[in-house]
């Protein structure tokens, strides 16, 4: 057969890592960075202990891959699990703008979790977690649009994109990856309805993403057969969950466009949609000297998928909740210039000039900037001053996209704070543990990587 999914199929099946430019090999290991500090920060916080319980109470007492938030041992599969969930709490993983996707969180748990437990070398863990980034975000970008208003993407392609990563490191041939993806894609879940209520289920979606992708390749190595056509079927993935679905997108410059490094870093710790009208207001407040106590009113121009996301929180209920909050992010902004962890830690919930700010500010869809999604997120605000004054600001590409990307000075600095919010290492731990990952290429065996 010679659909777009046996074509993409057939490049898994083919990637080595000799095909890797080095630029791909490098960012990978930026990429792998900033996901092992998203995954750290998150230690104590909940609801990671209850998947750390969960893991304990459910998995063996020892294994190969390791929990990365407590450090104990377990099988490849609730490694995956825990470690999928700790990634996704802080917001502050990265994600991929045209497939509106966080390919980390969901392509590293499961790719260590088997690379540890195979005795896979770094290169290994590598060319897995390309594999991985590429086949998910062509998957999120073929199911389009449609689907992101109703389906969390990272969740439902996260678990297809899991199980390439996991299904490169068993060595699969094409019509392995063609029966992973079916078994991988059967499972496929994950709603955005819990955001109304403050519910923990974004940690969920991840865990069950990386697990289930985990399942589904080591299930195929054992001789499981999966739909052939799960993608593009009749009754397959678009079928039932897109009215936009392009299937040309899955098979998009195969082995030239390396779309891993499109992937943005987040530099606020909130929903990804908030960061362009963030960088625009504090664009605007420093150009016209501004202070918050001068601002009557913010309208941010934005695309709709920013809209049906953040337009179900109002009234933030916790500090996860205040991250999807448009108004409560550009409080933070207004009032601290960052809305880091320690802003909406400190400040989000509790400070009644973040909540009066949050009022004053409201959505509006834009042409230009919903024409632009998702390939780009513009930001564009408009500011009335107490005075009359009106103000407008753009922002064409928000810190950490591909074009204002973060350097690996920064990455180093982001990983260390992100450590030392969850006291999770030391300084001097947080300088090995950069160094390792910075020779990752290197690394005979990532059993003992962390």
């Amino acid at each position: 057969m010679s659909t777009n999914t046996h074509q993409l199929a057939g490049f898994l099946a083919d990637l080595r890592y000799d095909d890797l430019p080095t630029q791909v090999v490098e960012r990978t290991e930026d990429l792998f960075l900033d996901w092992l500090g998203s995954a750290l920060a998150s230690k104590g916080q909940h609801p990671i202990p209850l998947f750390e319980r969960y893991a304990r109470r459910m998995g063996p007492s020892s294994g190969r891959s390791q929990v990365l938030v407590n450090g104990e041992r377990t099988s490849a599969h609730f490694a995956a699990l825990v470690n999928a969930a700790s990634s996704h709490l802080v917001e502050q993983d990265d994600l991929h703008n045209s497939s509106v996707l966080h390919p980390a969180t969901v392509v590293f748990p499961a790719a260590l979790a088997a690379a540890q437990d195979l005795g896979k070398s770094g290169r290994e863990l590598i060319v897995a977690s390309v594999a991985g980034y590429e086949a998910g975000i062509r998957i999120g970008e073929f199911l389009g649009r449609s689907h992101y208003r109703i389906f969390h993407t990272t969740a439902t392609v996260g678990t297809l994109a899991a199980a390439v990563a996991v299904g490169k490191l068993l060595g699969f041939n094409q019509a392995q990856f063609v029966n992973c993806l079916g078994s991988a894609g059967t499972q496929a879940a994950g709603l955005w309805q819990f955001l109304r209520d403050a519910a923990d289920s974004k940690q969920l979606h991840t865990a069950k993403a990386a697990a289930d992708g985990l399942l589904a390749a080591y299930l195929t190595e054992d001789g499981l057969t999966g739909a052939q056509e799960i993608l593009e079927g009749e009754q397959g993935m678009a079928a039932g969950m897109s009215s936009d679905a392009n299937p040309a997108c899955l098979v998009d410059r195969l082995g030239s466009r390396w779309a891993l490094t499109e992937t943005s870093f987040k530099f606020h710790a909130s929903c990804r949609h908030t960061h362009p009208a963030a960088d625009a207001l504090l664009h605007l407040m420093q150009r016209d000297s501004l202070r918050p106590e001068h601002i009557a009113q913010v309208t941010t121009r934005v695309h709709q998928g920013a809209i049906d996301v953040l337009g179900r929180v109002t009234v933030p209920q916790s500090v996860h909740q205040a991250k999807f909050s448009m108004g409560t992010v550009l409080g933070l902004i207004a009032f601290y210039g960052k809305a880091g962890l320690t802003e909406f830690h400190q400040h989000a919930l509790t400070d009644p000039r973040v909540a009066a700010f949050r009022d004053k500010v409201g959505m509006q869809l834009d042409a230009e900037v919903d024409g632009a999604y998702p390939a780009r997120w513009l930001g564009r605000i408009e500011v009335i001053t107490i005075d009359g004054r009106r103000l407008e600001a753009g922002i064409d590409e928000p810190k950490g996209d591909p074009g204002n990307t973060l350097s690996r000075p920064e990455l180093e600095d982001k990983f260390r704070r992100l450590l030392a919010f969850s006291d999770a290492a030391s300084a001097d731990e947080a300088g090995v543990l950069i160094q390792r990952v910075w020779s990752l290429h290197d690394a005979a065996d990532v059993f003992r990587l962390i």
